[in-house]
């Protein structure tokens, strides 16, 4: 039979199926868990405390799926690989992702450490393949810092950010900055100009295309194979 305090942990994951951490009462968890309400505060001291508690349940979860990734031969795909799948993660657990990535209080969970490290495995294995252009430890926040970023935004506004497009515009340019393994697209849009932005913001080493600074200013683009006076 199971203990309170894993009934306890299994309600709030239940309850975060469907709402955000910050609507869930401490209540509604000893009901579901079928404790008593000091019950949270003997095994967790309070509620911020069983909500880490939770988070680090979470990352668990998504270091397990991380190291599951396959390796290839090109470490710049397996990058992107790495990123498609922690933006899948956020989507397939929206509350539970928030609560990993936006704590609150003193309490953080640590195992945002380890998904560094992870990160900055996948990073290294460019450097040796001769494949980075700056330094792995600034790859790896930079990517990362983007790859959360562009989760909340999806999560948090989807009509405005939860464009099929996105993701893979911010991807590709965040990781082509660091890797050099930019791909050119001639298409300027939203996803273009907030990638572009994104990269400049992270690195300080890509400016805004004039393409993209005329879409901003509503400025029409002469036809191609034509020069401006």
């Amino acid at each position: 039979m199971s203990s309170a305090r894993e009934r306890i942990l299994q309600a709030t994951e239940e309850l975060l199926a469907d709402k955000d951490a910050l609507a869930i009462s401490t209540r509604a968890i000893c009901d579901r868990a079928k404790v008593g309400m000091p019950e949270i505060y003997r095994q967790f001291g309070d509620k911020q405390g069983l909500l880490t508690a939770v988070a680090d349940i979470g990352f668990e979860r998504f270091l397990d799926a991380k190291r599951q990734n396959p390796l290839t031969d090109d470490p710049v795909a397996d990058l992107r690989t790495a990123w498609d799948s922690h933006v899948a993660f956020a989507l397939r657990n929206p509350y539970l992702y928030r609560l990993m990535f936006t704590p609150t209080g003193d309490a953080k969970p640590q195992a945002i450490k380890e998904a560094q490290a992870i990160l900055l495995t996948a990073v290294e294995r460019c450097r040796d393949a001769g494949r980075l252009r700056m330094a792995p430890e600034l790859a790896g926040q930079s990517i990362l810092s983007a790859n959360v970023g562009v989760c909340m935004m999806a999560l948090s506004f989807p009509d405005l950010f939860g464009g099929s497009d996105i993701s893979p515009a911010v991807r590709d340019a965040v990781i082509g900055q660091a890797t050099g393994d930019e791909r050119e697209d001639a298409r300027i849009g939203t996803a273009t100009v907030l990638a572009q932005a994104l990269v400049g913001t992270l690195t300080g080493t890509a400016p805004v295309s004039a393409a993209a600074l005329d879409l901003l200013k509503g400025a029409p683009r002469p036809p191609a194979g034509t020069s401006e006076a």
